[in-house]
C-alpha cells in the first residue's frame, strides 16, 4: 500500500476518557523521600494538560500512575487512587497508548512495522486492518523508512518516533506523552508535534482558547503530556497543571494564565518557561585551547546488513582546553563518529589516537585503561549503570582503573554535591527521574577524571537549572584543560559551549568554525 492509501486510513481515536487522581501518592522503594503525594487532579475527557515542575519532582512517576505501569507490591510506600473513567488505572491499559522518556524501552520486535502492529495483533485487531494502520501511523509522526527496517539499527530520535507510532496506532483514549521530541533533530520535531496534532484533531468544538498560548479546547483524546520544551509544547494545552517536589498540584489552568502568575518562580526552579518570563542564556566563551590531543584519521564504518555507510571516511582533530559540538540530522552518524572516537567501535577503516601515543588505537586498549584517559556518556544512561546505588555506582569506575581509595571518595562527594545527587546516593539509579538519570551518568564518566570526554545528548531531561549547571561543569572542565565531545541537538548548548564544531550528514563528518549564537531567550533548541 502507498503513502496515498495510508493517508486514508481512519486514525481517529476512541472516545476520551476521564482522568482522576484523588490523594495520590507514591514512594520508591529505598527512597526517603516521597515522588508525590497528595495529588488531587481531574482531567475531563478530550483536555490537552502540560505537566509542569523542576526535575525530580515526580512527572514521570504521575504519568506512569495514569498508565497503570506502577506495582503497588514496588513500593515502599503508596497512597490515594488513580481512576480512568471511574477504573484503576491498571485495569484501564488498552485504553492509554505512553511514550516513554526511554523510547528503547518501548521497542519489543526487531522490525519497525512488526514493533507498531505487536500492540493490534494483542488486542485482536482483525489481519487486515492492521497494516494499513501500522502504515498510516508510521507516516504520521514521519518514520522514514519501510516496515522492514530494524529497530536495532535506529538513532535515538528515530526511536523516538517509533515509539510513538506504536502509542497512536492503538487510537487511544488516553495518550501519555513523556518527553516526545527528546532526542530529536528539528525536523524530527516538527513532525512528531504535527503527528500529535493530528492524533488530537478536532471532533466537536467546545469554546475558544483561553489565552495566547492556549488551542481551541476540543474533545479528542485526552492528553496528558511532559516536554521540558515548554515554548514548544504550550501550543498543544488546555491547561498547564504544576506539581512541586515530593509534593501535590500547586498551580493548575490555561498556560498563559498559569505563567503570568508563577513563571518567575518556576524558572528561578528550572523549568524551562516560555517568553517573556524566561532569563536569557549564557554567552558564549571560547576555551583556553591547547595542543591536539585526539586525533582520528580516515575513520569509517558502515553496519552489518547496511546499504550505505554509518559513517564515511573522516579526519578529525579534538585539542586540549576545547569543547566540540557535533550536529546533524536523527540518523546521520553523529553516535557512530562519537563512540569511534571514544575507542568503544572498530572502525572499518582507520583509528582513533591519543597524541601521546599515536600507534596504539584506542579500540584495542582495555576497559581498565581505557576510561581513565577517555570518558563516555552514552545516550541512553542507563546503558552504563551497573551498581545497586547512586554512591556505589560513580564508585565502579575509579576502582576498577586502580585510583587511590581516599582520592576517589573525595571526588565522587564533589560530584554528588555538584551535580544536585548528594541527596540520591543511596538510590538505586533506574528510580531516579530521566534528569537525574543523566547526571549520574555524566557524573560517572568524570569519575576517573579522563583527559578526554565523550557525551551523546547530554542535556537531555535536563530543568533549566541543571542545564546551565551541565555548561558551567563543561566549561569548568575544558577550561581546567579536558578535552570535550558532545554529540547534541541543543543549539543553544553547542552556542553557549562550542569552539569547534562539526556538521554531519548522510554519514558525512565536517569540522567547521564555532556555531552562531542563537537568540538570547531561545529555549526550543530550534
Amino acid at each position: 500500500m502507498g503513502v496515498d492509501a495510508a493517508s486514508a486510513v481512519d486514525v481517529s481515536p476512541t472516545p476520551p476518557a476521564r482522568v482522576r487522581l484523588r490523594g495520590w501518592g507514591w514512594r520508591y522503594a529505598g527512597r526517603r523521600d516521597w515522588a508525590c503525594r497528595g495529588v488531587d487532579l481531574d482531567i475531563e475527557p478530550g483536555e490537552r494538560v502540560l505537566l509542569v515542575g523542576p526535575s525530580g519532582a515526580g512527572k514521570s512517576t504521575l504519568l506512569r500512575a495514569v498508565a497503570g505501569l506502577l506495582d503497588p507490591e514496588s513500593a515502599a510506600e503508596h497512597e490515594g487512587e488513580v481512576l480512568v473513567d471511574g477504573h484503576p488505572a491498571a485495569t484501564m491499559r488498552g485504553r492509554i497508548g505512553m511514550l516513554l522518556q526511554d523510547p528503547e524501552a518501548s521497542l519489543v520486535m526487531s522490525r519497525a512495522g512488526d514493533d507498531v502492529a505487536f500492540g493490534l495483533e494483542n488486542a485482536g485487531v482483525p489481519g487486515d486492518e492492521i497494516w494499513p494502520r501500522v502504515r498510516a501511523a508510521l507516516e504520521h509522526v514521519g518514520f522514514p523508512y519501510g516496515l522492514d527496517r530494524s529497530t536495532a539499527a535506529l538513532s535515538g530520535g528515530e526511536q523516538q518516533r517509533l515509539a510513538l507510532a506504536g502509542a497512536l496506532v492503538r487510537r487511544p483514549s488516553v495518550l501519555l506523552l513523556d518527553e516526545p521530541t527528546a532526542n530529536l533533530d528539528p525536523a524530527g520535531t516538527s513532525l512528531v508535534l504535527d503527528a500529535i496534532t493530528t492524533a488530537l484533531r478536532p471532533t466537536e468544538p467546545r469554546n475558544e482558547a483561553s489565552g495566547p498560548l492556549g488551542t481551541p479546547n476540543v474533545s479528542g483524546t485526552t492528553l496528558l503530556m511532559i516536554e521540558h520544551r515548554v515554548d514548544l509544547a504550550a501550543g498543544l494545552a488546555d491547561r498547564v497543571v504544576v506539581v512541586e517536589p515530593g509534593g501535590g498540584v500547586v498551580e493548575d489552568g490555561p498556560p498563559a494564565e498559569v505563567f503570568a502568575r508563577r513563571g518567575a518562580a518556576l524558572a528561578q526552579a528550572g523549568v524551562w518557561v516560555p517568553d517573556p518570563w524566561s532569563p536569557p542564556m549564557p554567552d558564549w566563551q571560547r576555551g583556553p585551547g591547547g595542543p591536539v590531543r585526539l586525533r582520528a584519521t580516515h575513520v569509517s564504518r558502515t553496519y552489518p546488513r547496511a546499504i550505505t555507510p554509518a559513517l564515511r571516511p573522516a579526519n578529525i582533530e579534538l585539542t586540549a582546553g576545547q569543547a566540540t559540538c557535533v550536529t546533524g540530522p536523527n540518523g546521520s552518524g553523529k553516535s557512530t563518529l562519537a563512540t569511534i572516537l571514544a575507542g568503544l567501535v572498530r572502525p572499518d577503516t582507520g583509528g582513533s589516537f591519543l597524541a601521546d601515543l599515536p600507534h596504539r588505537p584506542l579500540h584495542r586498549w582495555r576497559a581498565q585503561q581505557l576510561c581513565r584517559r577517555v570518558g563516555t556518556v552514552f545516550q541512553d544512561p542507563e546503558h552504563q549503570f551497573l551498581a545497586p546505588t547512586v554512591h556505589e555506582e560513580l564508585l565502579l569506575g575509579p576502582r576498577r582503573a586502580g585510583l587511590d581509595t581516599s582520592v576517589t571518595q573525595r571526588r565522587v562527594g564533589e560530584l554528588l554535591d555538584r551535580l544536585r545527587l548528594d541527596r540520591l546516593a543511596g538510590a538505586n539509579p533506574y528510580t531516579l527521574s530521566g534528569g537525574e538519570k543523566r547526571r549520574l551518568s555524566v557524573a560517572t564518566a568524570l569519575a576517573t577524571a579522563p583527559d578526554v570526554i565523550v557525551l551523546d545528548e547530554p542535556t537531555f531531561g535536563q530543568d533549566a537549572r541543571t542545564w546551565r549547571e551541565l555548561v558551567e561543569l563543561c566549561r569548568t572542565l575544558r577550561d581546567d584543560g579536558a578535552t570535550l565531545l558532545s554529540v547534541t541537538h541543543d543549539t543553544a548548548f553547542a552556542a553557549a559551549l562550542a569552539d569547534q564544531h562539526i556538521a554531519v550528514h548522510d554519514g558525512t563528518a565536517t569540522p567547521v568554525g564555532p556555531p552562531q549564537p542563537v537568540p538570547t531567550r531561545d529555549r526550543s533548541g530550534l
